[in-house]
């Protein structure tokens, strides 16, 4: 079976095609032919990763995915939530997203988080959604130098280490994404 990925993000990418394994084919937007950036204009993730995933669907004809993910600390009320790959403004840019957040968050005590993934299939005329959620703490300065994003100032509940000192198969094992992606791949494995 192949499946579009709707996103640009060859770590997400990399990521997710290590937890499904062989199981089915992930095509990217660049193998289907689609350059354009996807639309993200919702106010949720959940509305995010839905219209990405219409997008695709309604352009390229194929079946997909998509998702869409955000940092949820609470000293922050929720912040950056769905607007943590732009928390910095534009151009995007992990550095700068970091940077603000531990300035913002540089004289509170309270540094619990989470990370929190939709995932939206669209498959034949059928709509579905998958969650995960991944608990922690933000740390005060970077660690690490693996992952993507947030992962060097994130570091999951249970563990000593963040998120970007993790291996890849160990963070998908208690990511957001992983837990999502293991919902969708148990989901289609049924169908």
């Amino acid at each position: 079976m192949k499946i579009c990925f709707a996103t640009n993000n060859k770590n997400k990418i990399k990521e997710v095609k290590a937890a499904l394994g062989n199981k089915m084919e992930i095509l990217s937007l660049e193998e289907i032919g689609c350059k354009e950036e996807l639309p993200e204009t919702g106010d949720t993730l959940e509305h995010n990763a839905f219209q990405k995933a219409q997008y695709v669907k309604d352009h390229y004809g194929v079946d997909c995915f998509a998702d869409d993910t955000g940092l949820e600390v609470d000293a922050l009320e929720g912040e950056p939530g769905v607007y943590s790959g732009r928390y910095a403004g534009e151009p995007r840019s992990d550095d700068r997203n970091i940077d603000l957040l531990l300035k913002n968050l540089e004289h509170s005590s309270i540094r619990t988080a989470r990370f929190k993934t939709v995932i939206a299939l669209l498959i034949a005329e059928d709509k579905y959604k998958f969650e995960g959620i991944a608990e922690g703490e933000i740390l005060r300065q970077r660690v690490g130098t693996g992952g993507f994003g947030y992962d060097p100032v994130f570091r999951p509940v249970g563990f000593s280490k963040s998120f970007a000192e993790l291996s890849i198969e160990k963070k998908n094992e208690i990511s957001h994404r992983g837990k999502a992606v293991r919902a969708l791949i148990d989901f289609l494995n049924e169908i």
